[in-house]
């Protein structure tokens, strides 16, 4: 008997594709119960995810770091549970169930809509921290989830996958609302993204994955590379501006897309920043090791090579042909320019430093943005200064929507040392072709529908009218002052025939009806009196009013500041009793 035919790569694309369309409608499937869930219960559902992905951060690193063999260990846990602690914190207060905001004051109410099924695409330098994170933020915004992990992750999302899926059943989420790809092609992948019952993407990962994702015809939040540069400015405290670099950009080897990618150093203070980096454990490459570098770590094709993303630098420098000290925390190439002819100048994804001096701060910002068109567009800078003109020009002038002071790019940029949304998805807005500039959070995977109540009238043409009167605005808080709710109740008494005195304070009242000189009123108009007599214009109109006009004949004049109920408004125009005051002059 022969043995079965090996699957071809075609084999593989199909079973992929037919994979993506049935978790695809099965997640569909299960978006119409979780859409339907009141917020107690859909707080529930994460609160469990949130725990289960906190008991299990070091597992999942560990398998991570295992099967992809990018970053570090612990490193991975602290992302792990910057995901399933301090984003959740961020998120679980977030009303996205029914009325979410009231605005009396426009008279609008805003409802959350789930967009529906999310399809997340997960890249394998960050794999286990962003399955964490992005089913955090679609459950939370009522969608289902389908995940297409990275080809080179697939064991370690899936195990992620498990787990939160588990706990969510568990606490009440219909089957299917977490769904994963086990057969894993681009085809596959693509297939997800277009599908019809896919109402959003999640993308993370390459410029081609993204382009992809942004062509695929769907609303999408994708993001690439970061290449973001930090200045350190001649005002900054060197020596903590250099332990952020050094922290940032050696943090999980420098896989995040946030991670520092070059230093750019004002030249008074050169020599002191090249001995910080030196007393902190960086290694200055020569020109010849900078060819050496450049060599081994970009490929033809100006990307960083796959085989030495997220390696140290020891690492590298080994498979460089460069002998380093054994403490080496980060190589330092210096550069004179960026671009083609300069392979460092772009995102390396691991614990290598371009490095330029500049005259000033104008030549800096000059500098940051020729990195920033190098690759990083949108994404993230960091300055370390101490001069607040100098940070405001940058941040003016950089084509970066996250523009970091004082602290390492890669935390502040996410959220965990400054008070940026905590997200583990960065838009990059227009620079860098994504439709957002935000941190991702659950908010964006919700549409908002608004009741908006009329707030001014508008005259029809074919009827004589009064021309649009604004709706009475909210009072403040704190009431409304003696004066202006005197005028008020005498424009409201005046209404049914109380007149006011002509002069404030007027101790007299006239033969027609006004203030009695102990605060009361005189009666109004008698019946023997005539009936159709036109009012003095009036401030405000409610709805007795009007019906008191209908009654007796009467015509209402309105002030051209007149205030008017809208069922006053309503009752009024059907019986013609409203006549508008000429203007004030």
């Amino acid at each position: 008997m022969s043995a079965a035919p090996e699957p071809t790569s075609s084999d593989h694309d199909l079973a992929s594709i037919a994979e993506a369309r049935a978790l695809t409608r099965r997640a569909r499937a299960a978006w119409s119960q979780l859409a339907e869930l009141s917020q107690e219960r859909i707080d529930a559902i994460v609160d469990a995810v949130a725990e289960a992905a906190t008991a299990h951060a070091d597992a999942f690193a560990r398998h991570a770091v295992d099967e992809t063999g990018y970053g570090v260990f612990e490193d991975k846990v602290q992302k792990n549970l910057f995901a399933s602690q301090r984003i959740y914190a961020f998120i679980r207060p977030l009303k996205t169930v029914g009325v979410v905001a009231r605005h009396p004051d426009r008279g609008l109410i805003e409802i959350a809509e789930p967009f529906g099924v999310v399809a997340a695409i997960v890249p394998s330098t960050n794999p286990t921290s962003t399955t964490i994170y992005k089913v955090l933020v679609a459950l939370k915004a009522r969608c289902t989830i389908v995940l297409s992990p990275h080809p080179a992750a697939v064991g370690c999302i899936t195990h992620v996958a498990e787990v939160l899926d588990d706990a969510a059943r568990r606490a009440g989420a219909p089957p299917d609302s977490i769904a994963w790809m086990k057969t894993v092609t681009l085809e596959g992948t693509q297939e997800l993204m277009k599908h019809r019952d896919v109402a959003v993407i999640l993308a993370t990962g390459g410029m081609g994955l993204v382009r992809a994702a942004y062509s695929a015809g769907k609303p999408a939040y994708g993001v690439g590379p970061g290449n973001a540069p930090a200045f350190i400015e001649r005002t900054a405290h060197v020596k903590k501006a250099v332990r952020d670099v050094i922290t940032g950009k050696t943090f999980d080897n420098g896989v995040l897309c946030s991670s520092e990618n070059s230093v750019v150093v004002d030249q008074p203070i050169a020599d002191a920043v090249r001995a910080e980096f030196q007393a902190q454990a960086g290694y200055f490459l020569s020109n010849a090791e900078v060819e050496a570098v450049g060599r081994m770590l970009v490929t033809p094709q100006r990307l960083p090579n796959p085989k030495l993303v997220g390696k140290s630098a020891q690492t590298i420098a080994q498979a460089c042909g460069i002998s380093v000290p054994d403490n080496t925390r980060v190589l330092i190439a210096p550069l004179d320019g960026v671009g083609r002819d300069y392979p460092l100048s772009i995102e390396k994804l691991c614990p290598v430093l371009s490095y330029y001096v500049v005259r000033d701060w104008q030549e800096g910002c000059e500098r940051c943005q020729q990195i920033l068109r190098y690759g990083g567009m949108g994404h993230t800078m960091a300055i370390h200064s101490q001069n607040e003109q100098v940070i405001l020009e940058f941040g003016l002038k950089k084509p970066a929507f996250r523009v970091v002071v004082n602290s390492p790019a890669t935390f502040g940029s996410i959220g965990l040392t400054t008070g940026l949304d905590p997200a583990m998805t960065l838009g990059c807005g227009g620079y860098g072709g994504n439709i957002t500039s935000d941190n991702i959070s659950p908010r964006h995977l919700l549409n908002i529908k608004r009741v908006a109540y009329e707030v001014t009238s508008v005259a029809n043409r074919f009827e004589k009218g009064p021309a649009p009167i604004l709706r009475e605005p909210a009072l403040k808080a704190d009431g409304i002052d003696a004066e202006t709710l005197t005028a008020r109740i005498d424009s409201f008494l005046a209404a049914r025939g109380y007149r006011g005195t002509a002069a404030s304070g007027s101790s007299t009242s006239d033969s027609s009806g006004g203030r009695m000189p102990d605060g009361g009123y005189a009666s109004p108009t008698s019946p023997g009196e005539d009936s159709t007599a036109k009012s003095a214009p009036l401030d405000f109109v409610c709805e007795e009013d009007v019906r008191v006009a209908v009654r007796t004949g009467r015509t209402l004049v309105l002030s051209d500041r007149a205030i008017v109920t809208p069922a006053a408004r309503e009752l009024g125009e059907t019986h013609r009793v409203f006549e508008q005051a000429p203007l004030r002059g």
